[in-house]
């Protein structure tokens, strides 16, 4: 595809590199990411560290191969050690003294709802702002019940900005998602999405009640990086009766970050959606599912259909171009709002 303006395809945030589950004690996963080649390792106490994956010795990819000593990576070529928590080496087998240069470069981690953050900027800074991590997740009494993964050909800001876009969702999720089993489905069911609002932080809080706004206020500044969104969906049946019916509460968490919380007639659940870009036009996009328990098959199912629904989004973004100066109408404010916060 050609390749036009863009806006940067690494932008500054958290970005999710592995689930907590596929990262053991001991363990070193190579994970090839936002332009760089992470090591990510878990030390023995259970601590995530993040090292660039090559060393700067000669060069060796650290994370093939090498070994996890207590809290620092051993490289396998040599067997230099550096320390996870600041990249210093710390052991060189052959050497009488380890120079005090011989660093390897580190990158801020953090864990939140079972999923691995790296956080990465352009500049450098430090992170002003962390994943939150949701206490039904962090005290087990809400389960895992699965995961779905996708490879999208597109740029980053386009997998978020369908949540300003409230337009598509009668033209692409409309349909009742067995109309490709069988087409009579289409005659009789539709989707419908109503109380449609996407509002970025400041905003958001314009709306609040007043009283409420000076105790929020103080933290504003950190809070820039989020953006609101809810819906209710009904299954339509005949034009006259509404079935599965639930109401979608969503924060956008910075670029590639997502919480969806469902709430039904039967309980609540909760979608993590990560998105995290592999390569300049290549996001991996992923959602995990949990809920109470008992809600678990009736979530699956849901969680099926939210992946069907997805599906439609992704065959859209692999065949269109970024427009970075696109045709809006004013119902389309949402998506203005939504491009200058992202900003």
């Amino acid at each position: 595809r050609k390749l036009g303006k863009l806006p940067p395809v690494y932008p500054n945030g958290w970005f999710a590199l592995l689930e907590s589950s596929q990262l053991d004690k001991g363990q070193v996963k190579h994970v090839a990411a936002l332009g760089q080649n992470f090591a990510v390792f878990r030390t023995d106490n259970g601590t995530v560290r993040i090292l660039d994956a090559y060393c700067p010795h000669l060069g060796a990819n650290m994370a093939e191969g090498g070994r996890v000593k207590g809290d620092c990576l051993e490289c396998p070529f040599h067997g230099w050690q550096f320390r996870g928590s600041d990249g210093q080496c710390n052991h060189i087998p052959y050497a009488d003294k380890v120079p005090h240069i011989a660093r390897a470069k580190t990158w801020k981690s953090c864990e939140a709802n079972e999923i691995i953050f790296v956080w990465y900027h352009a500049e450098g800074l430090e992170p002003n702002w962390q994943p939150q991590t949701i206490s039904h997740v962090l005290n087990r009494t809400w389960r895992y019940h699965g995961r779905n993964e996708f490879l999208i050909n597109c740029h980053i800001q386009e997998v978020a900005e369908n949540g300003a876009d409230s337009a598509h969702l009668s033209a692409v999720h409309g349909p009742a998602i067995f109309t490709k089993i069988a087409n009579s489905f289409s005659s009789f069911a539709r989707h419908s999405w109503t109380n449609v609002n996407w509002t970025p932080h400041n905003s958001f809080l314009k709306s609040q009640d007043s009283k409420e706004i000076k105790a929020i206020k103080q933290d504003d500044e950190n809070l820039r990086h989020r953006a609101y969104m809810t819906l209710r969906h009904s299954l339509i049946l005949f034009e006259k009766f509404k079935l599965l019916q639930l109401d979608v509460n969503v924060q956008q968490i910075g670029p590639g970050y997502v919480e969806l919380m469902m709430h039904t007639s039967l309980g609540s659940m909760c979608i993590f959606q990560t998105v995290t870009p592999m390569e300049p036009l290549l996001q991996k996009v992923t959602h995990l599912l949990y809920s109470p328990p008992l809600l678990g098959p009736y979530a699956s199912m849901l969680f099926l259909a939210e992946c069907l629904m997805f599906e439609r989004d992704v065959a859209i973004w692999n065949r269109k171009k970024f427009e970075k100066q696109p045709l809006l109408v004013k119902e389309d404010k949402s998506i203005l709002a939504y491009r200058r916060w992202y900003a």
